[in-house]
């Protein structure tokens, strides 16, 4: 009898401590973070998107004026942040290389003007409208080359904004959520043309950038050009 009172008693303890256990709420993990939604502009004057402690760190110097960065843009950057920088593997570091001069300036200028959160949306908007801004270049440079030659001969605020008043960029702006007087105050913010300045200039000190769009990854230029000969390089890295 005194068995069978010591395994009942036993039994109860545990239903005890079950019933407790039961009663304890669970712990919920961990919320995963929205890498994708993280931007930070960088010391070196890029605008950064991810992890910032991602094991593999991606960098591009772009042009939006260049036919291959937009092919990139379209082709590459929407797997790579599905893929890679979500999950919080890469970091993607954009920063501008002027290879196109006066009409990349402006693009540049007006891209940087948004708010850090607002600046790849609006370089994928961009991109996905490049064929206009081009078609109003080449319209520009062969009824009015003389104009256009003497714009780039301004100082570095009113070439910008010839440029982009004829390539229809403060009224695309608009569209982006940027009024046209913030427009025309970027374009002829001296701070931010010695920025891109300064960005243009160590590209080509530190990573010999020549062309574009030229990638570093984990501080090694890499000979790509593509998305589909990027992504070898970043499993390599370990992406």
């Amino acid at each position: 009898m005194r068995a069978r009172l010591m395994i009942a008693g036993a039994l109860a303890l545990a239903g005890g401590a079950s019933a407790q256990q039961a009663r304890r709420p669970v712990a919920k993990p961990a919320a995963t973070p929205d890498w994708a939604a993280a931007v930070t502009i960088t010391p070196q004057g890029g605008f950064r998107q991810g992890n910032p402690d991602a094991p593999v760190k991606l960098v591009e110097y772009g042009s939006r004026g260049c036919p291959t960065c937009g092919r990139f843009a379209t082709e590459g950057v929407p797997a790579l942040r599905r893929d890679f920088i979500a999950s919080g593997k890469v970091s993607y570091e954009y920063r501008d290389y002027l290879i196109h001069g006066a009409p990349d300036l402006a693009m540049a200028l007006l891209n940087q003007c948004v708010a850090p959160a607002r600046f790849f949306p609006v370089l994928d908007a961009i991109y996905a409208n490049q064929r206009q801004f081009e078609d109003k270049l080449e319209a520009l440079l062969k009824s009015q080359p003389q104009q256009a030659e003497a714009w780039q001969k301004l100082p570095a605020p009113q070439m910008a904004t010839r440029f982009a008043e004829a390539l229809g960029l403060i009224a695309f702006m608009k569209t982006q959520g940027l009024p046209e007087a913030k427009a025309r105050q970027c374009l002829a913010d001296p701070k931010l043309i010695e920025r891109i300045a300064k960005t243009n200039a160590d590209a080509v000190k530190v990573h010999q950038v020549r062309g574009t769009p030229t990638f570093i990854v984990n501080e090694r230029k890499v000979s790509a050009f593509s998305w589909e000969r990027l992504l070898p390089e970043l499993w390599a890295n370990g992406a």
